[in-house]
């Protein structure tokens, strides 16, 4: 190319551009949404309308010490990087988003029996 055409098109001064770094020291970083849960002990699941809505049809219900142990066990599942994962639990086998702690669809365990269940990562078992 022409060394003139170059010359004549003017080049804008780069500013630099400071990013804002932290230093952890091998501590992975917690936003303060997850101390605050933590701290006050609240890490409710939550249900989509969809999975309402197939519990609600299949008369499907699930005890609050099975909904806490669902808790924990989804959270040790998002320490782990699961993503999908199938709850078995009581009488209902579920599909949860670990990463969102969501409760996506519901199915009671006679019919979730012979079902392939795709694009899972974990399951969880809670008796």
């Amino acid at each position: 190319m022409d060394k003139r055409i170059l010359s004549s098109i003017p080049i804008p001064k780069q500013v630099p551009f400071h990013k804002k770094t932290s230093i952890t020291h091998g501590e992975t970083k917690v936003s303060f949404k997850d101390h605050l849960e933590q701290a006050t002990g609240e890490n409710p699941i939550l249900v989509s309308k969809h999975a309402e809505k197939r519990l609600a049809q299949r008369d499907i219900s699930i005890s609050s010490r099975e909904w806490a142990m669902m808790e924990q066990k989804v959270q040790e599942a998002k320490q782990k990087g699961l993503k999908e994962s199938l709850v078995l639990v009581g009488n209902a086998a579920l599909i949860v988003s670990v990463p969102n702690e969501t409760v996506i669809t519901a199915m009671n365990r006679e019919e979730a029996v012979g079902q392939i269940f795709t694009n899972i990562n974990g399951t969880i078992i809670i008796e």
